[in-house]
């Protein structure tokens, strides 16, 4: 059976309109390649191997692309719909008819714009649009806001690892002089010069310098560890060491005075967190004037072409017809989605007040962090340390002399050996501090 040529034509024109191009699907982030850290790791290459590697920003990046994708959704413009149908009259005998070319078949071709005009002439298509681009801009902002955080986390198990490293190099420092002391006092001993008990003190002091040298290598390898995990690493994890020289004490230029007003405003203008706030709040705004737009109903509007029979005495002839409809807002006018749209935007309102609660609650907490951290290292680097060193040299120089008691001595290095510790953590307490302001400002501070 040939059809008719308008219907041949009607049919080829809503085919064209309708077709679907399958070129410029986004190809799927793969996972990317397992890290291999360097043999020395600055801070500067740990920071850059957490923004291009790691797996826990990467999944927030994905989260963005999704976001994208709602936007490509909402800005979409309905296809328009074709349909052609097929018919045959009862009851109708051609061959009674006449004129050449009856027929009782009919043919029904349509198409309608799914509402498309409509869409867009309504504004619904452009209040999708705001409400989606405010939400990838909110899902950006919340990308940054895990950048933040994890730049903290890395910061600051670097730190760890640098003090891992210098504690285990004063570590071996005071055992390899604890071997020699314990040299010299099995000397002694043979000589007369001390008894059993004083060569057994020693003794026990050299053996808790072993035990210490093998604790600070634990530590130092959990230290690597959680660093190494930080960073993306996923497969053997071989030595490497960090440039411990970033435990040296200096005061950045920007915390010389620290002013919690200032480190507050600093925070508010980038926290990425309180952006994504602002624009989760803008999302949820223009989601009410979203809801309230789509009472106003989809009118489709429609063309088709129907044609039964064929030549003069065709049952009915060839029909162009053309239709609009629309569903009656009478049962239902959206008051659910609107009201489910009001309650998001109180959400979100609430959300971003507890958010700038919360920014205050971390920048002065930071701020006296950094205040105590800093008291506490200026306190070790002028004087306690400097005393404690001052009094084991004077103790040792004494008990040679036999000016002071082996346990004078004993207690001096224990004193000695217990605040390069406590300086070391005091470093790394310090310098954790300036990363948490960092994190709490939502900017770095110590360039």
């Amino acid at each position: 059976m040939i059809l008719p040529r308008a219907v041949r034509t009607a049919v080829a024109l809503g085919l064209l309109t309708a077709g679907v191009s399958l070129a410029g699907a986004a190809a799927a982030q793969g996972v990317p390649q397992a890290v291999e850290l360097p043999e020395q790791l600055s801070l500067d290459q740990s920071v850059q191997l957490l923004r291009t590697r790691s797996l826990d920003l990467l999944m927030a990046e994905a989260q963005v692309h999704s976001a994208e994708g709602d936007v490509g959704i909402a800005g979409a413009i309905p296809n328009p719909a074709v349909n052609g149908g097929y018919g045959r009259v009862f009851n109708y005998n051609p061959a009674t008819c006449t004129v050449p070319g009856c027929s009782a078949d009919q043919w029904t071709v349509g198409l309608s714009d799914q509402a498309a005009i409509e869409d867009s002439l309504s504004g619904k298509r452009d209040l999708r649009l705001r409400v989606a681009n405010r939400a990838l801009a909110a899902a950006r902002m919340s990308r940054n806001d895990a950048l933040r955080t994890l730049e903290f986390q890395v910061k600051s198990s670097y730190a760890q690892v640098a003090q891992a490293q210098r504690g285990l190099a004063f570590a071996r420092q005071v055992q390899e002089t604890n071997v020699k002391t314990l040299d010299l006092f099995q000397a002694r001993m043979k000589s007369g010069a001390i008894n059993e008990g004083d060569l057994a003190r020693v003794e026990a002091q050299k053996l808790e310098a072993d035990q210490a040298v093998d604790a600070a290598t634990v530590t130092l390898r959990q230290a690597r560890v959680g660093l190494a995990f930080l960073l993306g690493v996923r497969g053997p994890l071989r030595e490497f060491t960090v440039d411990d020289k970033t435990l040296d004490y200096v005061v950045p230029p920007q915390l010389e005075g620290v002013d919690e007003d200032r480190l507050l405003r600093l925070a508010f203008d980038h926290r990425p967190d309180l952006l994504a706030q602002g624009f989760q709040r803008a999302s949820a705004e223009a989601a009410i004037s979203l809801a309230k737009r789509l009472r106003f109903p989809d009118i489709t509007l429609s063309a088709q072409y129907t044609q039964t029979g064929n030549g003069d005495s065709a049952i009915q002839p060839p029909t162009l017809s053309f239709g609009l409809s629309a569903p009656i807002p009478v049962l239902y006018q959206q008051q659910g989605e609107i009201r489910k749209a009001e309650a998001n935007y109180d959400l979100q309102s609430l959300q971003q007040a507890r958010t700038t609660a919360q920014i205050v609650s971390d920048v002065g907490t930071a701020a006296a962090a950094f205040t105590t951290s800093r008291a506490l290292v200026e306190r070790m680097e002028k004087q306690l340390r400097p005393a404690a060193e001052r009094a084991f040299s004077i103790t040792r120089l004494q008990y040679d002399k036999g000016a002071a008691t082996l346990m004078d001595f004993l207690d001096a290095q224990r004193t000695y050996i217990a605040t390069n510790v406590e300086y070391l953590q005091d470093l790394a307490n310090y310098w954790t501090a300036v990363f948490q302001l960092e994190e709490a400002v939502g900017m770095e501070l110590h360039q």
